[in-house]
């Protein structure tokens, strides 16, 4: 409990970029983009988590939404691990659906995963916007993606504050929809 009261503050003043993330987000996604998200281990949870919320629903009806959790395509994943290394599992899944509008979300505790930092370069390839949740900052993920949360703490405490900072993204977005409709 220590620890996690620890990073809330840093949480909290995440706030208004997660805000208008989730304002960016909607305007994307109702025009037609897709969100592509990556992690690995609990980050690939987190990752797939947010899925789920905008494929299916947070808090309100609505249109169901694209998005892809790159790390649930085993076939693609294990083929490209095994033909090109495993750094390249994201970012060759990135080129090949990525188009100029798609958000690239990419979710790490320490942002310094090789096969996320590939991956953000694939973003700004295919001309998307690229976003990194990430653990303690300055780290090569947030310099590599358009724009970054980074929050403090050890892997427990990041992927806890994590999970929030995808609700709070969830719930931005579901309101800036609804003021749209």
């Amino acid at each position: 409990m220590d620890r996690l009261a620890q990073a809330l503050p840093a949480l909290r003043g995440a706030s208004p970029t997660l805000a208008r993330w989730g304002d960016e987000l909607a305007e994307r996604l109702l025009a037609g983009a897709r969100v592509l998200v990556a992690g690995n281990g609990g980050s690939a949870a987190e990752a797939q988590h947010l899925t789920a919320e905008l494929v299916g629903r947070f808090d309100r009806e609505r249109r169901p939404l694209s998005a892809i959790a790159l790390h649930a395509e085993s076939s693609s994943m294990s083929a490209i691990g095994n033909d090109y290394g495993f750094t390249e599992v994201f970012a060759r899944q990135v080129r090949a659906h990525g188009r100029p509008g798609d958000v690239v979300l990419l979710f790490s505790t320490s942002g310094r995963s090789p096969n996320l930092l590939a991956a953000a370069a694939a973003a700004a390839e295919v001309d998307a916007r690229s976003w990194a949740l990430t653990g303690p900052g300055p780290n090569p993920l947030a310099r590599a993606c358009s724009e970054a949360v980074c929050l403090p703490g050890d892997t427990a405490t990041v992927q806890e504050t994590h999970l929030a900072a995808l609700h709070m993204l969830c719930r931005a977005l579901e309101s800036a929809i609804e003021a749209r409709a």
